[in-house]
């Protein structure tokens, strides 16, 4: 690594180093004006608005999504285009949330007055507690910091890292409290991986019907291997004349048979088959059926009702196709 790589790693450190302190800095700053901040929240029968202006705003813009996404209604308004028209969109019933490191931006102060008026009550984020943002707030968030990472003292660095992490503190705060859970998150999610982990259940993606290779208890595992070539799927089901799961015989099996010297053509599958073997409902969740494939180190499971007579199949490759792996 030549002078000018060594220059730019240390660099890059120094920043990392300079934001780590301010966030180590916030610990403090998690007080009963925290608590209160997340009371206003809580008791709001309305929507939280979070507004900012510039690099204040981006941030902004993201707490008000967190905080959407994990169960408190939140949106963002520009404080620029709240004095032209956008501050129609605050009721009685809202909460403000507003971002400004100096608490004193004009956009933001100049529809102080306008939100006092209405009633709503004011929770500030600066890095200035005497600042007029700071005083006309029910709750003041100090998410002040000894410099900014930029070396010029100029760019917004440490200060929006610090207002990001204090508004990841409020969300997850309120997350909690409320007792948010994982499907109430899913509701809100369902599009993309992380919808499909979380909503998709195990009888969107079975297979099912004639799909699903079955075999009697009394077949002969060349038969077997036959029903297994068909369906493709490196496994079948052994169920006795209900359907009634008896066991499961898979690639594996057929693999440490044939290890064993054991004839197919001369061999019960009951001899040979995996009993019992895992089985699962097909109201589960297909996350949870990856999370047993896991654990048991299995590629497959079979699908039962409630008295355990099979109705599908499942594999890794179906999971792997739907982006729940």
């Amino acid at each position: 690594m030549n002078q000018q790589d060594q220059n730019i790693r240390a660099l890059a450190l120094a920043v990392i180093n300079v934001e780590k302190q301010a966030v180590e800095a916030l610990t403090e700053q998690v007080n009963e004006q925290f608590v209160k901040a997340c009371h206003l929240m809580l008791s709001c029968k309305g929507r939280v608005v979070v507004t900012g202006m510039g690099k204040s705003g981006h941030i902004a813009g993201k707490i008000a999504a967190t905080l959407a996404s994990t169960g408190t209604p939140a949106f963002f308004v520009h404080p620029g285009e709240a004095s032209h028209g956008d501050l129609g969109m605050i009721t009685g019933q809202d909460v403000v949330l507003a971002l400004s490191n100096s608490g004193e931006t004009s956009e933001v102060v100049t529809i102080l007055p306008i939100i006092k008026r209405l009633g709503v009550p004011l929770i500030a984020m600066t890095g200035n507690p005497e600042s007029t943002l700071a005083k006309l707030s029910a709750a003041h968030l100090n998410v002040a910091v000894q410099q900014e990472a930029c070396p010029l003292g100029l760019a917004p660095t440490a200060s929006t890292t610090a207002a990001l992490v204090m508004g990841d503190a409020l969300a997850v705060s309120l997350l909690e409290t409320r007792g948010f859970t994982r499907d109430d998150f899913a509701l809100s999610h369902p599009g993309g991986s992380l919808g499909k982990r979380l909503l998709m259940r195990v009888d969107d993606l079975m297979h099912r019907g004639d799909e699903v290779p079955a075999v009697s208890q009394d077949a002969w595992v060349c038969d077997v291997l036959l029903e297994m070539t068909g369906k493709k799927l490196g496994m079948t089901a052994v169920v006795d004349v209900s359907r009634k799961v008896a066991g499961i015989f898979t690639d594996g099996d057929l693999r440490r048979m044939l290890e064993k010297g054991q004839d197919v053509h001369n061999t019960r599958i009951t001899e040979v088959m995996t009993s019992p073997c895992a089985m699962i409902s097909e109201e589960i969740l297909a996350a949870e059926a990856m999370q047993i494939m896991q654990q048991k180190k299995i590629n497959a499971l079979l699908v039962v009702d409630e008295r355990q007579r099979l109705v599908g199949a499942l594999n890794m490759h179906d999971l792997l196709r739907a982006g729940i792996v």
